[in-house]
């Protein structure tokens, strides 16, 4: 106990040096996220969100250009212009736009087609470039460390925790944090900035209150996509807009460059119609009606033939009307449309999975799983390279496939799992634990926790000396056999004792288990 007094100081001292000054507000603020891991995280994670959400838009290259441009002139006037800035457009209708720590910005097609000019454009990058410039990101992943950290500051475990290892807490906590929701300080904060940059580039700081109102408009709407989108990390509100008003009318006007900005955005336009098509066969193929989606996605592709997103669909319709073959070859449309996208390599992938194609599978799902790891291709990969041999790689990929958050997936890549380890590792899947029945003898429960039955299962008792000394040992039972999901309670002649706490004496571990599959 001795230790404790130590302990909260040296946390204390590590905590006070993570403090640093806000480059945009001047302010100090508590940060366990050095500048180089905020660049590192926005780096490692720019890619994979991009992929996550439609990849990059590709149909008119030229507004790719356009925005990283209109990007790059006000990132360069703001608190940090070294950051390593990027701005994409992402293939995507959900009307968004987002920030990744260090400088990594998105924004969706989708909102680009709801703005009005060049300047309502800048008016969403400079708030973005803010989100960057004052740290926001980095904030949020300190608060998200700290809720965990809390808990250990009671406890002489909190002596553990330097600044290093709160450091890369945070980078692990990345990922959650980096598009959750701003507070509202903090949005408050990049609108009022954001307007700063926009009229020092020459924009008009009005475009920016016209931006709120508009979002504030379609918020009413409750529309599903917006929601789900832009609102749910940038919730609009009476109070910005009203702010935004004031701090407009204290900037300097400028330029609101309409023609200029509808000329870019005219192949968006041009093809709304084929997204909106591409959205009533989303909805058709929620309800299950793949003929209907495949109605509208013949109109959507006879519109755009070369959007990759559309054709992919046509394959999850052909997939959900058993029709393998012309699945495949929408798949591998795609594929020849969009290289760089992750998702329809990954369902050819499946497809040919399906249909016993495993070397090709493994190619179309490794290739997946290059540009976007995921549970899902993970778990297809794992259980090819059990097929085919390497248990090594198979194992690798099923734990990865376990991680995932759908259980039924999740439990399939583990049943997969023992099949691989249950010879070398029975104990891992067939649990027991000692315990004192009703007649006052020791007995052991024993578990399959697989979906598969297991045979000429061993169980082998110690009793202890005391916490970490084994004394003696015996096999209980020659072996027996254990259906999926059952347990037995064996018996172990042990006893008769006191108490349900003599249990703790003894340990239990199987030893030898086989699949009787």
């Amino acid at each position: 106990m001795k230790i404790l007094p130590i302990a909260i100081p040296f946390l204390v001292v590590s905590l006070l040096s993570g403090c640093m000054t806000n480059p945009v507000t001047g302010d100090q603020e508590l940060s366990l996220v050095s500048t180089e891991q905020e660049i590192a995280i926005g780096s490692q994670q720019y890619l994979p969100s991009q992929q996550s959400q439609g990849g990059q838009y590709y149909i008119d290259p030229t507004l790719q250009t356009y925005v990283a441009n209109i990007g790059n002139k006000l990132a360069a006037i703001s608190h940090r212009p070294d950051l390593p800035y990027e701005f994409v457009v992402l293939n995507n209708s959900v009307p968004n736009a987002w920030a990744l720590p260090g400088g990594k910005i998105a924004i969706n097609r989708g909102l680009l087609t709801e703005l009005n000019d060049e300047a309502e454009l800048a008016a969403v990058l400079s708030h973005e470039i803010v989100h960057a410039a004052a740290r926001h990101s980095a904030a949020q992943m300190t608060r998200g460390t700290l809720v965990g950290l809390s808990a250990q500051l009671a406890t002489i475990a909190a002596a553990n925790y330097g600044y290093g290892e709160l450091g890369n807490m945070a980078s692990q906590v990345g990922g959650a944090a980096v598009m959750a929701k701003y507070g509202r300080e903090a949005e408050l904060e990049s609108d009022d900035y954001g307007m700063q940059y926009m009229a020092k580039a020459g924009y008009d700081p009005e475009a920016a209150v016209d931006l709120q109102k508009t979002f504030l408009r379609l918020s009413k709407n409750r529309q599903q996509d917006f929601i789900s989108g832009l609102f749910a990390s940038h919730p609009p509100s009476s109070v910005r807009v009203e702010a935004n008003q004031d701090h407009a009318s204290q900037l300097p006007s400028g330029k609101r460059y309409k023609n200029q900005y509808q000329r870019h955005i005219a192949q968006l336009k041009m093809d709304a119609p084929a997204y909106e098509a591409q959205r009533k066969a989303m909805d058709a193929l929620q309800k299950k009606d793949a003929r209907v989606a495949l109605k509208h996605l013949d109109k959507a592709v006879k519109l755009q033939p070369a959007e990759a997103q559309f054709w992919e669909m046509r394959g999850h319709a052909w997939g959900m009307l058993k029709n393998s073959e012309n699945a495949e070859k929408a798949y591998t449309t795609a594929i020849k449309k969009n290289p760089s996208l992750f998702s329809p390599r990954l369902y050819r992938g499946i497809t040919r999975y399906q249909q016993e194609e495993l070397v090709g599978a493994r190619e179309d799902l490794a290739e997946s799983y290059r540009l976007l790891p995921t549970a899902t291709g993970a778990y297809y990969l794992g259980d090819i390279f059990l097929q085919l041999g390497g248990q090594d790689e198979a194992s690798q990929y099923l734990r990865e496939a376990m991680k995932s958050k759908d259980r039924e997936l999740a439990l399939a890549a583990y049943n997969k799992l023992a099949l691989i380890e249950l010879d070398e590792a029975p104990h891992k899947y067939i649990a027991s634990q000692p315990f004192i029945g009703k007649d006052g003898y020791l007995r052991i429960a024993v578990k399959n926790t697989t979906s598969f039955p297991v045979n000429a299962v061993r169980v082998q008792l110690f009793e202890m000396v005391n916490a970490n000394t084994v004394g003696q040992s015996k096999i209980i039972r020659k072996s027996f056999s254990l259906a999926p999901d059952q347990q037995i309670d064996i018996r172990t002649g042990i006893g008769p004792f006191q108490s349900s706490s003599d249990a703790r004496r003894y340990r239990s571990k199987v030893i030898v288990a086989r699949s009787a599959q």
